[in-house]
């Protein structure tokens, strides 16, 4: 629908530009005002690309993009997604705070660190949440649903969430699925990921695009340490923890 419109709005103008031509040939149209009119056609198509680009929505990229759904289609199943490690634990003006590194891994090797930082946490039980987009069986290709997540904020058990310490910027790429859409135009790719998540509220449109949720999922436990806190996630989306000795 919004090419239809871009192509309407080109149509017109070349009309115009058509009777400035008919006109100007009656006066033996000048080098000058060919360039001029060239100038105005090139500057509507640019703008009219612009503006097919700005007017794209979630729920077009959805429907017509078959590098969208084949890309989600190559999601593999995930298995450890990170770890948290804590550095130290003490106590400042009679609060225990938790230091704690980390540590996001690569999609495809477990151990590249592609995201890497520190906190010092109020407590000793530390929540990590997490953004889960669960496709359905119809969104993908081969017909095995698969599930996208973003690390989103860390926090204590005595700190309110929303006053909880970033992991990854709200709205941005995540850094695990940095290769995920190469395929798609970088306008596409800024708007699958500051969108997707504002489905959520949206059951119909969940239901147009087999979606089978969008939910947030946080995973709390009691910090120790010489323990390493490994995430991981299994193909429903769930991220759960284990704990293994630090090595």
């Amino acid at each position: 629908m919004i090419w239809i419109e871009v192509w309407v709005l080109v149509a017109g103008v070349c009309v115009l530009i058509r009777r400035v031509i008919m006109a100007e040939k009656r006066r033996r149209m000048s080098l000058a005002s060919l360039v001029v009119t060239g100038a105005i056609l090139g500057a509507f198509v640019y703008f009219g690309r612009g503006y097919y680009h700005r007017a794209m929505t979630i729920h077009q990229l959805l429907t017509e993009n078959k590098q969208l759904k084949q890309a989600i289609t190559n999601l593999t199943d995930e298995d450890q997604i990170g770890y948290a490690k804590v550095l130290g634990q003490e106590e400042t003006d009679g609060r225990l705070f938790t230091r704690i590194k980390f540590v996001e891994t690569a999609r495809d090797d477990k151990l590249t660190r592609i995201l890497e930082k520190e906190y010092a946490i109020p407590g000793d039980v530390i929540h990590f949440d997490a953004l889960i987009v669960k496709f359905g069986d119809k969104m993908v290709m081969d017909g095995k649903g698969r599930a996208l997540y973003l690390w989103r904020r860390i926090y204590g058990d005595k700190t309110p969430p929303e006053k909880g310490f970033d992991i990854e910027e709200p709205g941005a790429e995540p850094q695990r699925y940095a290769d995920l859409l190469a395929a798609l135009p970088i306008e596409h790719r800024e708007l699958f990921w500051s969108s997707i998540w504002d489905l959520a509220n949206d059951p119909d449109m969940l239901k147009e695009h087999d979606i089978d949720a969008i939910y947030g999922n946080v995973v709390y436990t009691k910090l120790e340490e010489g323990l390493i806190y490994v995430f991981k996630i299994n193909p429903t989306g769930q991220v759960f923890i284990e704990v293994v000795p630090d090595m």
